[in-house]
């Protein structure tokens, strides 16, 4: 135990430091799974992950407890040791993945249990958030490719994958030991799971990345001025309050100069408290004098101005951001995120006491959360943009909101000289507030006190920046636009609550008898049943290749639809070319292929030990005698079905598509025909029959699915935008008549049909990729994991599309 652990914690520190390190990444935590595969007991499955939290504090986080020893004057190894004695709550994913690990495996295969740990892992991390916001995602960083796949999941959505590529290096290391004489086929399917994260990062982000020689729009241009003065309270004792101002803004003032003058910056920023009094609610009359300096620097530079300093009102005082334009002072942003015992005590723990034992802990107040300010340049340009101060930057919620308010840009102030003799913390914070820039699309500006500063593109690329401990200017271009928004910024933070979705479904399952198989193969009994005669449809090669043609054309014209709403906001809003597109790219070959199907329809029946297939006059009859063997088709295109072997060898021309080749195939059994199936190769065979194992419900319907379900959703959303556009319910009605009621309804409801089309569409895409997954990794739990993701699609298309409508509504 104690050896896969610390070599897990060295992995760590090295992956930890950046650079080529991010490819250990994928490793690192092999050794340490590989002790709580070993461990059977939950006591020391628990306590592993104990000493797990502890060895990866120590390895990775030094510095912070040495940090926090400094900077409350204990000393760095007591700072280090308290932080040693907090690791279970510093890192407290390790245990509660440990626990979940630990307890799914009990019930559930290897691909399960690496799911419901790594769900485990991020849904801690989500609901118990970290006091520097770090997760292993972070890690990716240095290449360039593997962090876009932020865009998608954030950091969380990284860490995901790296935890899932850990577990599958350490199944494939404990199936090549437990079957030598497989060798590396044993250890195939595993590895496929772990290669499937980086490949799939990897794809994403050759794709994501913006292409260097796009022309962009006239960029921005920021003076990012790091004075590198810290310590103010040590000045303030040596010098004086007014010398340690005097001294702030003379250098201040001397570099913005040269940023604005002689390199042309169109705005300046200046670090977190960087005018380190109240601003524009002076304390006294040399308080308001450099109030009054600020003021016209500002005028004089004729660039707007956007720099740390505190706002007070009847509430409290507040570390805030001040935007000055020529004209005047705009407003202030107020820090969301306050760090815990040095800028703010929560309450319940406040008191005298606390405060005597502490004393270098401040009262400030919390803002409200996220705001955009416009920064209005010499040019004319005004550009929205975002400010976060220090610990704001950690929250990728606090970023996606001003993302929706319609930033376009971030601009960062932090103080960062606790890390003076610490740069490895200083580089974790600028990473992190790296993947805010990935996850929304925008670009960043970012200025400290003392380093490291930087200008990011919109891809996290890093464009300038500043070594760490000396006073430096960088100016940086920047391209900025309104950016199409992320799938973080539709959807949110959402991985962590997708993970504790998937967890409470686990635990349903585990509670809930009737949730479990219902047969001990997974088909349901109901499925083998069959009563003829039958509707099939008897398919040459030629028809059946024509059809599932023009059906793959429908399905690959549903995903084209989907990206094309993705890129094209005007699309978006215009739902007349949406119906153009979805009659073209879906309607249109999904009526041709269903034309093909109808042409070669017939009714199947079973009569005195032969099959007989009738259409009007036409019949054709096949002993059931000359049946060798019935093979599911490998895919189902143009719909499920199946090929029947003679016993000749050879395969009857005809293929037979139909509704349930399962309880087709049981009644020529039944009817003395062949037994059982002839597998179409192993995994797509396991695939095929998990698909045709589960009974279809009522809510599957088309009627259901994609007439009833987008009429409920378009009545309420119809109602709300008569009462938005015309003042009541039937507004449009009384306006222009009922005729033109009836056809804003009719195309409303288009609307809706179409997106719980594209939805279903890509639910579906999801289901058979996880369905040929589990057939290919587990094939023994395929059917299993098949009746969990058809439950799972069900709740977000009959829960998931009325939640978000109720979301918007009342949002409206």
């Amino acid at each position: 135990m104690a050896a896969g652990i610390l070599t897990s914690a060295v992995l760590s520190a090295l992956y930890a430091r950046g650079g080529p390190g991010w490819l250990l990444g994928f490793v690192m935590l092999v050794p340490w799974l590989g002790t709580l595969n070993a461990s059977r007991s939950l006591a020391a499955t628990l306590g592993s992950a104990y000493l797990m939290s502890l060895a990866f504090t120590a390895a990775v986080f030094p510095w912070f407890g040495i940090a926090l020893g400094r900077y409350t004057h204990v000393g760095a190894s007591t700072g280090l040791a308290v932080l040693l004695l907090a690791a279970p709550l510093f890192q407290p994913q390790f245990l509660v993945f440990a626990l979940v690990r630990h307890v799914s495996g009990r019930g559930h295969g290897p691909l399960l249990r690496a799911l419901a740990a790594a769900a485990a892992w991020v849904a801690a991390e989500w609901l118990l958030p970290k006091l520097l916001g770090d997760t292993l995602g972070h890690g990716l960083y240095p290449s360039a490719l593997m962090r876009q796949g932020a865009a998608v999941g954030g950091a969380a959505g990284l860490t995901v994958l790296l935890l899932l590529a850990n577990e599958g290096v350490v199944a494939a290391l404990a199936r090549d030991r437990s079957n030598a004489r497989a060798g590396w086929r044993a250890a195939a399917q595993p590895l496929a799971l772990a290669a499937l994260g980086p490949l799939l990062l990897a794809g994403y982000g050759l794709v994501a990345l913006p292409d260097s020689g796009t022309a962009a729009d006239k960029p921005l241009r920021m003076g990012l001025v790091q004075s590198n003065i810290v310590d103010y309270e040590g000045l303030r004792r040596q010098k004086g309050a007014g010398a340690v101002v005097r001294d702030v803004l003379d250098t201040h003032f001397a570099m913005s100069y040269d940023a604005v003058v002689r390199r042309h910056a169109d705005a300046v920023l200046w670090s977190e408290t960087a005018y380190p009094t109240t601003f524009g609610h002076p304390k006294s009359e040399a308080g308001a004098g450099f109030d009054r300096e600020i003021l016209a620097t500002v005028h004089a530079a004729g660039v707007p101005f956007v720099f740390g300093t505190y706002d007070i009102d009847s509430g409290g005082e507040y570390n805030a951001a001040a935007f000055v334009q020529p004209g005047g002072p705009v407003g202030f942003y107020r820090k969301t995120h306050l760090f815990p015992f040095t800028e703010y005590v929560p309450a319940w723990l406040d008191g005298p006491r606390l405060r005597s034992l502490l004393p270098w802990t401040g009262n400030w107040k919390a803002g409200n959360g996220a705001r955009v300010f416009p920064l209005r340049l010499a040019d004319g340009r005004e550009i929205p943009v975002l400010p976060l101060i220090c610990l704001d930057d950690v929250d990728a919620g606090l970023a996606i909101a001003g993302a929706k308010l319609g930033a376009q840009a971030i601009l960062t102030m932090s103080n960062d000289s606790w890390f003076s003799d610490a740069p490895e913390g200083a580089r974790l914070h600028q990473t992190v507030a790296a993947f805010r820039s990935i996850e929304t699309g925008l670009p960043q500006f970012r200025v400290t006190s003392n380093g490291y500063s930087a200008a990011f593109d919109a891809s996290g690329a890093l464009l300038a920046g500043t070594r760490m401990g000396e006073p430096a200017l960088v100016v940086a271009d920047v391209a900025v636009r309104k950016p199409a928004p992320t799938l973080m910024v539709r959807w949110g933070d959402w991985v962590g609550r997708a993970a504790c979705a998937l967890l409470l479904l686990l635990a349903a399952r585990a509670a809930i008898p009737s949730w479990r198989s219902p047969a001990a193969d997974g088909v349901s009994p109901a499925r083998l049943a069959m009563t003829f005669p039958v509707r099939v449809a008897v398919l040459p090669p030629a028809a059946r290749l024509a059809a599932a043609l023009l059906r793959v054309m429908a399905r690959a014209g549903l995903l084209g639809i989907c990206v094309a709403l993705l890129l094209n906001e005007a699309l978006r809003t215009n739902t007349l070319a949406q119906i153009r597109l979805f009659s073209g790219l879906f309607l249109a070959p999904e009526a041709a292929s269903w034309c093909v199907l109808l042409a070669f329809a017939a009714q199947a029946s079973i009569s005195d030990g032969v099959l007989v297939l009738t259409r009007g006059a036409q019949r054709i009859e096949l002993a059931l005698g000359e049946i060798a063997a019935v093979r599911l088709w490998r895919l189902p295109v143009p719909a499920a079905g199946l090929a029947l072997r003679l016993a000749s060898g050879q395969r009857w021309r005809y293929g037979l598509a139909l509704a349930n080749p399962l309880a087709f195939a049981a009644a020529l059994a039944g009817a003395g025909g062949p037994q059982g199936f002839e597998q179409p190769g192993a995994t797509m065979g396991v695939y095929a029959r998990a698909r045709l194992a589960l009974r279809s419900r009522k809510l599957d319907r088309p009627l259901v699915k994609f007439g009833l379900l987008p009429l409920a959703l378009a009545i309420p959303a119809f109602h709300l935008h008569q009462h938005i556009a015309y003042g009541s319910a039937f507004g449009e009605y009384y306006t222009f008549g009922l005729k033109a009621y009836l056809l804003a309804f009719a195309l409303w409801w288009a609307a809706w049909s179409i997106g719980v089309v594209l939805s279903a569409a890509l639910l579906r895409a999801a289901i058979e990729a996880g369905t040929l997954l589990a057939a290919l990794l587990h094939p023994g739990r395929a059917i299993e994991v098949r009746r969990w993701l058809e439950r799972a699609g069900r709740a977000a298309l009959y829960v998931g599309l009325p939640g978000w409508l109720l979301a918007n509504l009342f949002g409206a």
